[in-house]
């Protein structure tokens, strides 16, 4: 009995001895050293990984012909809430400088409930109605009021749920929409994103249903066509600016300015 109790002892002391240790050095199978403490395989660094790839605010934060120039070519990321992404490349953009822009619906400064992500940091969602039933996107550019409107995609991902929301929302009988005919018009854009008012003053940095991520083989000056914008109806000269911007040559354009482009060639 002596030599029974002498050895639990000893595998008593044993264990007090080594549990700590043992659990630390698990935790050292985790970490890198010298770096943080976290696990990198946690998923929560896995899902940080990935939405580092996404635009971030400097992307964002340049003057608004600039950002609208810049914006051809990079993706526009939507996740539904069934899990289900939409992916687009942008093709068209319109330029609305703010407060000087006569066109603009922040002309002369004025600032209201309506256009209030117009002046927020760049980067923020401004979604407005028309005729009472569309919706448009912008994207706030730097200076005061200024903003894009993003007029067109290419779709990429998605498109099969695309037509679906494309179909609920329109009254028309339904029929089988074309790719090109998806998002080519800033409101058939967010009839097939699923974007309505919901998304106004949303930042693209930080919001978890939309988003941008850089975008393949980027255009370069001679691949964009720059010409007047579309609707804004009698607004004197600044109807006549070259304030929207597309790719040349892409079927996804909601309107091609054929005497700018044969300019272009020439």
């Amino acid at each position: 009995m002596p030599r029974k109790r002498k050895l639990l002892a000893q595998l008593t002391a044993l264990q007090n001895t080594t549990s700590f240790p043992q659990i630390c050095a698990v935790e050292q199978l985790n970490t890198t050293p010298g770096a943080d403490s976290s696990p990198k395989s946690s998923k929560y660094f896995v899902i940080e990984k990935q939405k580092s790839t996404q635009l971030q605010e400097d992307f964002f934060n340049q003057p608004c012909v600039s950002l609208a120039k810049s914006f051809l070519g990079q993706i526009l990321v939507r996740k539904l809430p069934d899990g289900r992404e939409l992916w687009g490349r942008i093709v068209e953009t319109e330029a609305y400088l703010g407060g000087e822009d006569e066109a603009s619906h922040s002309k002369g400064g004025k600032q209201t409930q309506r256009n209030a992500a117009m002046f927020m940091k760049p980067g923020t969602l401004y979604v407005y109605q028309i005729y009472g039933i569309y919706f448009c996107m912008n994207v706030s550019s730097q200076g005061e009021g200024a903003a894009v409107l993003l007029r067109s995609l290419e779709p990429l991902q998605g498109l099969d749920a695309m037509r679906e929301l494309r179909g609920a929302s329109r009254k028309a009988p339904t029929r089988l929409l074309k790719d090109w005919q998806l998002c080519n018009g800033p409101s058939k854009l967010c009839q097939a994103f699923g974007i309505d008012k919901a998304f106004d003053q949303r930042d693209l940095t930080q919001d978890a249903a939309i988003w941008m991520v850089p975008g393949q083989d980027l255009p370069g000056e001679q691949d964009v066509v720059a010409t007047t914008r579309i609707g804004i109806g009698n607004r004197g000269e600044w109807a006549q600016k070259p304030l929207r911007f597309y790719l040349r040559g892409n079927r996804f354009v909601s309107v091609v300015d054929k005497k700018m482009e044969r300019e272009m060639a020439a």
